[in-house]
């Protein structure tokens, strides 16, 4: 900056906000003394886990909620008393997008034009550029509901556009979308920045997307954690992440045991082993009975940064993730993997749907074994929930053989065999107006358990999943990672030999995920089969096998490692799942790629 420049007004200046919600559990404080600046045209990303306050914040800057006390300027606008004013200068992207599914492209786009005064001379000359970034302009006429996700998201970013403003709030904006339509919405977004100087202000619950950020703000329990650059923050764990290997003992097994040594801040398995965080420059010594595992340095990454700061903790404490697994009734039952563990429990051959002329599900095959996680990979639309919701059976195929523990779906009752599933749809099916007691009531009752059995299994799940102190609370006022932890008790009430997991952690933070994954491996280990959909790539190298679709057909099928190698070039030597994925997306033939 020159000497006699002036200094930058910022985007955004927000000083000590504070804002309390009553709840079962009393007051919370959702957002406790937040102070932080964003520099105009610039990304500033917001992270934090489920509950942080993330989107309260967003709302508050949006004009929707007001502040108990503190100062906020935006856009030289204070949003308390000047919200109407505010709002024609920013643009505001919740988490479902804020769409409405009833109406056209071209209609939503309309909405949001007349909701912020466009002139209509002036909106094809606005709408043409966006509809040409999102790759939107052949479905004008179409109804928003009946869009992919990639789509809807790409649609709700041109609707918070609309009125091309300095600033836009993203609320998420890249939960539920597959790693292709994420980069394209990326690209969108950077674009914006780049081209028209606008300012995002953009949360998130996908770590690596923080090396798209100029700055970021980590929000923990309402408090302002830690914010600076990236890589800045990156480097506070240098030095402290390592890969533990030990022979004979795999990542699943691995994880855990040492997520309860003293020292070790962080735990993840990955391919061969598991990438640590540890206190010191050095890992702690490790328990005698794990011989002489081999124990390497590896560069750090944001979410080992994250994980580290939360593990040093904050005000109000961190709530450790549970690192040794407890009993939720399976392990009398299934101590380790039964006799013919390579049995299958699912057999999917030929399996074929149609809806109408439209094929969803296209002469698909593979089996899930007994006690094996097996992911189904795909972009949205590719018909894996076609596929769950087949399983499940909520819908019959067209044709195709499709086999449960060895009955044959289509020729069975289907009831019993529904007996052996537990099914953990996107959208959670929890029934938002009930409270975590009345959801599992209901669940438990719904698979014929009543009396002692069912007060039991009840207050064995409440505790096994730590929602004691949330039973009385509505299910649609918890925190995300907390609704996501019911659901999967919801669906494990019956003890079921087999899980259906359809993106069972969209939109959670890198605490629930490890949470929740921890409790899918040990349950893989007393024998249940797990066939699980997930956006994340990361997280699907916790899977035995993964399958990847693209419009209904299999594409590629294997170990995560096999399919990675699949992968490599000379550009890309040592290709991440990511980086796999989207090659052989991008090598799909036209008439695979969905419309």
């Amino acid at each position: 900056m020159a000497e006699n420049s002036p200094p930058r007004v910022p985007a955004i200046a927000l000083k000590n906000i504070v804002r309390t919600f009553r709840s079962p559990r009393g007051t919370i404080r959702a957002l406790d003394n937040v102070s932080f600046e964003v520099a105009p045209g610039t990304i500033t990303g917001l992270i934090g886990p489920d509950g942080a306050g993330k989107t309260t914040l967003l709302r508050i800057l949006a004009g929707i909620l007001g502040s108990d006390s503190g100062d906020a300027t935006i856009l030289g606008f204070d949003p308390s008393t000047q919200a109407p004013a505010l709002q024609r200068h920013l643009g505001y992207m919740p988490q479902k997008f804020g769409l409405y599914e009833d109406l056209t492209v071209a209609e939503n786009l309309d909405l949001h034009a007349d909701l912020h005064g466009v002139p209509p001379g002036r909106r094809e000359e606005l709408y043409a550029p966006l509809l040409s970034m999102t790759a939107l302009g052949p479905f004008r006429a179409r109804l928003a509901g009946k869009l992919s996700g990639g789509m809807k998201q790409k649609l709700g970013v041109a609707c918070s556009l609309v009125h091309a403003p300095p600033l836009l709030l993203l609320d998420e904006p890249t939960v539920g979308v597959d790693p292709v339509s994420r980069r394209e919405l990326w690209e969108i977004l950077t674009h914006q920045v780049r081209d028209k100087r606008t300012t995002l202000l953009v949360s998130t619950a996908y770590m690596d997307e923080a090396s798209r950020f100029d700055r970021v703000v980590i929000l923990y329990n309402g408090h302002v954690l830690g914010e600076g650059k990236p890589e800045e923050l990156i480097e506070e764990a240098r030095g402290h992440v390592f890969h533990v290997a030990v022979p004979d003992w795999s990542p699943r097994k691995l994880e855990p045991y040492l997520a309860r040594v003293p020292g070790i801040q962080d735990a993840v398995g990955e391919e061969d082993g598991v990438r640590i965080v540890a206190e010191g420059m050095s890992p702690p010594p490790l328990p005698e009975e794990l011989g002489s595992p081999r124990t390497d340095p590896v560069p750090p990454r944001f979410e080992d940064a994250f994980m580290r700061r939360l593990a040093h903790g904050g005000p109000g404490g961190i709530r450790k993730i549970s690192s040794s697994p407890r009993d939720l009734g399976w392990q009398d039952k299934k101590t380790g993997l039964p006799d013919g563990a390579r049995e299958e429990s699912i057999v999917i051959r030929d399996l074929t749907r149609y809806f109408g002329s439209f094929c969803a599900v296209d002469h698909l095959t593979f089996s899930v074994r007994r006690g094996e996680i097996f992911g189904l990979l795909g972009a949205n639309g590719a018909g894996k929930t076609t596929t769950f919701r087949m399983l499940s059976g909520l819908l019959l195929p067209t044709s195709g053989e499709l086999r449960i523990d060895g009955q044959d779906v289509l020729g069975s009752d289907v009831a019993r065999i529904r007996g052996r599933l537990g099914y953990m749809s996107q959208k959670f099916s929890l029934y938002s107006q009930l409270t975590v007691r009345q959801n599992l009531t209901f669940f438990t009752s719904a698979y014929g358990m009543g009396g002692k059995r069912q007060k039991d299994r009840i207050a064995e799940i409440e505790e096994f999943f730590e929602l004691v102190p949330y039973r009385d609370e509505s299910a649609g006022l918890l925190p995300l990672g907390f609704r996501q932890r019911l659901a999967l008790a919801a669906s494990l009430a019956h003890e079921p030999s087999i899980l259906l997991l359809d993106e069972p952690t969209s939109g959670v933070d890198p605490v629930a995920r490890r949470e929740f994954w921890r409790t899918i491996s040990q349950l893989s280990l007393w024998g249940v089969s797990v066939l699980v959909t997930t956006h994340f790539m990361t997280e699907a190298e916790y899977c035995d096998r993964v399958a990847i679709m693209a419009q209904g057909r299999l594409l590629s099928l294997g170990r995560p490692a096999d399919i990675r190698r699949q992968a490599r070039t000379p550009e890309t030597p040592d290709p991440t799942l990511e980086d796999a994925f989207i090659r052989l997306l991008e090598n799909v033939p036209p008439a695979l790629v969905p419309a």
